[in-house]
């Protein structure tokens, strides 16, 4: 199966770290992403910005990201619920990409576009003001201190995810590390364009209503680890 990189755009190079596929591809997955996944992929712009309409071969009402989906089972339960919507996903583990394509041919869904690249290039390219949500859901902790800079959520991102969100749009994170949880609160609440929505301790402690459960979470539920929720919205 071809997977060709994509070109970052202007200096940014592509950082992509751990394994891109595991030994469960089998041959049946792997033929479908040959066969499938051309037709989903986004292709990144070697200059200028990418406008999410383009991607979808149909008017969509707004657009969402969801980077690091996993095996895809929040991004395609999302995506079924809200056919109104156009769902960008970016997951580098092929293994993840493979269930995925094949829940969206299983389901039919036509409106879920797939990057299997680094979300930082995708990032850089979006339009301002052109996503109503973006999830990044129980990503790589990295736990080691002299592997922090690999987190997805840092100072260079969340800027980018601000920009990238309509006024009132929400920024959605989760993980199951408490030093991590800290580190995405402190990132974001440094980011003057994001207000954290809780009130109280269920805010965080608690699921949103139309979140998904993904099996990373329910790994983390098994070792006894509790879920940390942080919404954000952008200022009006």
């Amino acid at each position: 199966m071809t997977d060709p990189d994509a070109t970052g755009p202007g200096p940014v190079r592509r950082q992509i770290w751990g394994r891109r596929q595991g030994p469960g591809l089998k041959p049946a997955r792997r033929q479908l992403l040959d066969e499938r996944l051309p037709a989903l992929r986004i292709t990144l712009p070697e200059q200028g910005r990418l406008d999410p309409a383009s991607l979808f071969s149909r008017p969509m009402q707004g657009f969402r990201l969801e980077i690091g989906f996993g095996g895809g089972e929040h991004l395609a339960a999302q995506a079924k619920a809200r056919p109104e919507l156009g769902f960008l996903g970016v997951e580098p583990f092929l293994d993840g990409v493979g269930k995925l394509v094949a829940e969206i041919e299983a389901a039919g869904l036509d409106n879920v576009r797939i990057l299997t690249d680094d979300a930082r290039l995708l990032l850089l390219v979006l339009p301002d003001r052109c996503l109503q949500r973006i999830d990044v859901l129980f990503p790589d902790p990295w736990p080691k201190l002299r592997h922090h800079k690999r987190r997805i959520v840092n100072r260079q991102t969340v800027p980018e995810m601000a920009r990238a969100l309509v006024p009132g749009g929400e920024l959605r994170l989760a993980t199951d590390i408490t030093d991590y949880a800290r580190w995405m609160l402190d990132t974001a609440l440094a980011e003057p364009r994001l207000a954290w929505m809780a009130e109280r301790a269920d805010d965080w402690r608690v699921a949103p209503a139309d979140h998904v459960p993904t099996r990373y979470q329910a790994k983390a539920e098994r070792e006894g680890r509790k879920s940390v929720f942080l919404r954000f919205v952008t200022r009006q």
